[in-house]
Order: structure tokens, then sequence, then C-alpha cells
């Protein structure tokens, strides 16, 4: 079982890591390329229900969505509750009212997937990821990050918003 455990892994690393790591709130297994590229950032926010941070900042993400999803820009949450925890997962998108699309996976599978994504170690929540129109990623930051801080990024990084010269 092992043999094959690896030779998968070999085969198909993002299967093994990445697309088994995250479902959606459903069950069905997803991919994070189903929510980057075609022409929008995309900001990845790896949350917890339990955790303080991603509770008392989580408006501001879901505030960022609404300005940006029509425009530049969209969220992505993804839930390290696992599917064990899947009802405080959702406890916590209906409080908080968070409409953007959100994933889940347990702590380890989504460290794993951070790695592959990475290249870094996973710390905590919140984590956040940031891929550009181009669907590929830009940058990563363990913590809150002012949404000012996002908007200041996408506006210096994106060819788009500088004025022609």
């Amino acid at each position: 079982m092992l043999r094959l455990g690896l030779l998968l892994v070999c085969l198909f690393p993002g299967l093994a890591l990445g697309e088994a790591a995250l479902k959606d709130f459903e069950g069905e297994p997803r991919s994070i390329e189903e929510f980057t590229g075609g022409g929008q950032w995309t900001v990845v926010m790896i949350w917890a229900s339990d955790c303080h941070i991603c509770n008392r900042e989580i408006h501001n993400y879901v505030d960022f969505h609404f300005v940006h999803s029509d425009q530049d820009a969209r969220m992505v949450g993804i839930s390290i509750d696992g599917w064990a925890g899947k009802t405080d997962a959702r406890d916590f998108i209906r409080r908080h009212k968070v409409d953007f699309p959100n994933l889940i996976g347990n702590a380890e599978a989504v460290a794993d997937w951070f790695r592959q994504q990475s290249g870094a170690r996973w710390v905590g929540t919140p984590t956040f990821l940031l891929y550009n129109p181009s669907g590929q990623l830009t940058a990563q930051q363990v913590g809150a990050v002012p949404v000012e801080i996002i908007e200041d990024f996408i506006s210096t990084s994106d060819p788009r918003s500088k004025p022609n010269g």
C-alpha cells in the first residue's frame, strides 16, 4: 500500500496533495486553480473558525471582495477545520456573512498544499496567498493583512493600472 501511495504522489503530485487536500462544502474535491487566473487577482485566505484574528478581521476581507470582485480581484477562503469541523466552519461563514467561495481541508493537508504552492512552511491562521491575473502565486503573508496593503500591492504590481508612458 505504501508503494502505491508513493507511486501516486510521483505520478500525480497535484492530486496527491493539492487536489485531495481541498473540498467544497458539499464534499467535492476542488483545486485552487479553479479560482485563479482569468484576468483577476485572487486573494486566498487560510482561516480557522476558532482563530481569534480570523474572527476579528474577516469583515475586512468580505468588504474587499464586495468592492473588488466585479473589477480586479476576488477572495477565496480555505478553512482548516477539516471535514469533522465542517459545522463550525459553516457557522463561521454564516455568522460573518462570508459571501466569497470557501473550501475546506484538515490542517495537515492544507499545510502540505501550502508547502506545495509556496515552497514555504505553513505557520498558522490567518495566512494569505496572492495570485496574479495569470494565476501565478505572487505573494504570501502570515497574519492579518490590511486590505489597503493588498490594494496597494495590486495597483503597483498590475501593469494594467500603470499609466501609458
